[in-house]
């Protein structure tokens, strides 16, 4: 009965000891990027923002300047802050860059596997793949653009049917953005009601926002210590069990019928590539990859674009003017037509509004932590091998270099004195170099596409008896807004 207790406490005393001597012994490599001074065992903790981390960083970046270190517990970690920065690391030094960060939390979830947080080879075939299949997605009757615009027309109907009363969007605007996901991923879309479909989208949310909580934050400092205990990451490994299984039981049913020769989804596509190598024993085409692949789409796919169009609409709310001369737009250009992504390039002033609610939005401010793939000499600094790295991708965003009123939200951030698109290198809600999103160009398709649509039909305004629309952003691993009520008040 005595042993569990002992175990433990050895394991505690251990982990102390282990602590103890890192910090007294384990020395900060020869000029190291500076940053504020640590305490023992829990580093600069006491002076982080757990729940808006990125905060923190860039009042940091003020004192230290744009490449600094922070040390969360026993981990140093170094910050590149501000536009010229992240670039010249992401894109002009990409390879040195380009490795994923080894994070406690994400390696428990996906084991090196899939394509978000996976490395080395694993992750360039896995990419590879993924690219090449989003691009060539000619697959069935429909090309992407064609299933996106016939979601459209059932997220219009699903607004009708409120009649211009108050609703929660953010959930139906997941599940139509799921649904793009889905008929990438299956060949077909499923109903805003189905059951399993919703189950599915409520685990993805949820260990989403749970991978940006406080919690997490010192889970990751300590895994083997607050692994013992109960908390978040606990409900994220059950999630991550209860959508394995869903997974699993989905694709299965696929593979009994498989024709490579006629492939009607990503999955498919998968598994043409592992009956291809089924005789080559270091092919990266086995079902784990799969799997955490499919979990990849629908977390990046999925809850960053619904949480963009989310923010969209409450901008629109919060300035009408703006919404105003973007229904004007698209009445000159499209009319009653149905949008297509081709009208995009005669729609400066909608293009312009999109990309500033992105950049205003800031979904993703910490972006993807990033590793030192070699021993850098950067800027000045030392920063050695495996060394994590966090590109404040808030900090180009905002960067009041590259944007006039980086704290307003104002569209002519994207446009010229005569009206037209104006493109901003700074521009980087996908990130950039080797690690950007995989699946940016179909994120622009959805965007242009369900905004227009829904502005083509709607006007979206504050309930009656609200005053204001709240701009705050949730806590979580992206920042979507607090969830509030709009109405979409029918056009004509």
């Amino acid at each position: 009965m005595d042993l569990l207790p002992s175990a433990v406490l050895t394991f505690l005393v251990a982990s102390v000891i282990r602590f103890i001597y890192e910090f007294l012994f384990v020395k900060t490599p020869k000029n190291f990027p500076p940053g504020p001074r640590p305490l023992p065992l829990i580093g600069n903790l006491h002076i982080i923002n757990l729940k808006r981390p990125y905060l923190t960083l860039m009042e940091l970046s003020k004192t230290y300047g744009s490449v600094f270190s922070i040390q969360m517990g026993r981990k140093k970690m170094v910050v590149l802050s501000g536009y010229e920065t992240v670039k010249n690391a992401l894109v002009n030094r990409a390879e040195e860059f380009g490795e994923r960060a080894h994070v406690p939390i994400l390696e428990k979830l996906d084991k090196g596997n899939g394509l978000l947080f996976s490395h080395g080879e694993n992750w360039k075939t896995m990419r590879r793949f993924t690219i090449t299949t989003l691009r060539d997605f000619g697959m069935g009757k429909k090309t992407i653009e064609d299933r996106i615009l016939d979601e459209c027309d059932h997220l219009v109907l699903r607004f009708q049917a409120f009649q211009g009363k108050p609703f929660h969007n953010s959930g139906i605007l997941n599940a139509a953005i799921g649904n793009i996901i889905v008929s990438i991923a299956l060949g077909h879309r499923l109903d805003y009601e189905d059951p399993v479909f919703l189950k599915l989208l409520r685990i993805i949310e949820e260990n989403v926002r749970l991978a940006g909580t406080p919690m997490i934050s010192v889970y990751n400092m300590y895994p083997g210590l607050i692994g013992l205990l109960p908390g978040s990451h606990k409900t994220m490994l059950k999630n991550l069990a209860e959508l394995n299984a869903f997974l699993t039981e989905t694709f299965v049913d696929y593979l009994k019928d498989l024709d490579v020769d006629h492939k009607r989804s990503y999955i498919d596509a998968f598994f043409a590539k592992q009956k291809e190598e089924e005789n080559n024993p270091d092919s990266y085409f086995y079902d784990k990859n799969l799997l955490s692949l499919m979990r990849n789409l629908f977390a990046a796919g999925t809850e960053t674009t619904s949480s963009t169009i989310c923010w969209g609409f409450l901008l629109m709310i919060k300035h009408p003017e703006i919404q105003e001369k973007v229904q004007d737009e698209i009445e000159r250009v499209i009319g009653t037509l149905q949008p297509k992504y081709s009208h995009r390039s005669e729609m400066p002033y909608t293009n312009a509004v999109l990309h500033e609610i992105q950049r205003f939005a800031n979904i993703l401010p910490m972006s993807l932590p990033h590793e030192t793939a070699k021993d850098v000499e950067f800027m000045g600094y030392f920063i050695p091998k495996g060394t994590h790295v966090v590109p404040l991708l808030a900090s180009v965003l905002y960067d009041e270099t590259q944007f006039a009123e980086p704290h307003k939200f104002n569209p002519q951030h994207f446009l010229d004195s005569d009206g037209n698109f104006l493109k901003r290198d700074a521009f980087m809600p996908f990130s950039a170099g080797w690690r950007a999103c995989a699946g940016e160009n179909l994120a622009k398709m959805e965007l242009f596409l369900f905004f227009t649509s829904l502005l083509q039909k709607f006007t979206f305004q504050k309930p009656p008896g609200v005053q204001t629309v709240d701009l705050t952003p949730a806590v979580g691993f992206t920042t979507p807004p607090i969830p509030q009520e709009i109405c979409a008040i029918p056009r004509f």
